[in-house]
């Protein structure tokens, strides 16, 4: 497997994605999470998921509903990463987070969460960032707590029986929600 070095992440930007976007993220979303093509990376969901993780309806929906956005990250002219930021009252949400597999590993994901916090807080001056991580993913979330999220204890049931979230690989799978502060 080909690890992906820091000057990989170094010129990156930022913008929000348009519709004409949703061909390229749609695929970006699957490779990051699953397939075989995820294992390249370590976010995969493959071993629990099979399936769909998103389509162009949701992918759309993102980028066309009030009070929410995709933050589309491009290295030159091609786009490499991207995750919803969402508006919820005195928070904001953290979602559809994807980097390309063969980039992870190498500070891209620390960057792009960084600036989407900071991008919340001057949007919509919120004082916390929520995410919902699939529990049994100890070695993301423990990644998440290393930038300050924490657990809550507070679980949703996975939408077992609907295919648009994919093929559950297991009968244990549930959502928690972890917080953030935004100081």
């Amino acid at each position: 497997m080909d690890t992906a070095t820091p000057q990989d992440t170094d010129l990156i930007a930022y913008r929000d994605a348009v519709e004409a976007d949703v061909p390229v993220l749609v695929p970006l979303v699957e490779s990051a999470y699953r397939g075989d093509s995820s294992r390249a990376g370590w976010t995969t969901e493959a071993d629990i998921l099979q399936g769909q993780r998103t389509d162009e309806e949701g992918v759309r929906a993102v980028i066309t509903t009030p009070g929410s956005r995709l933050l589309v990250v491009e290295r030159g002219d091609e786009i490499v990463a991207c995750c919803q930021l969402e508006h919820r009252d005195e928070a904001a949400y953290f979602g559809m987070f994807a980097v390309r597999p063969e980039l992870q590993g190498a500070g891209l994901g620390r960057r792009i969460i960084e600036e989407a916090e900071r991008r919340v807080r001057e949007m919509w001056g919120v004082t916390e960032m929520h995410m919902t991580v699939i529990s049994v993913r100890e070695e993301l979330i423990a990644w998440y707590e290393r930038r300050g999220y924490r657990r809550t204890g507070r679980m949703t049931p996975f939408p077992y029986g609907d295919d648009r979230f994919g093929l559950p690989q297991r009968d244990d799978l549930q959502f928690e929600l972890l917080v953030k502060p935004l100081a």
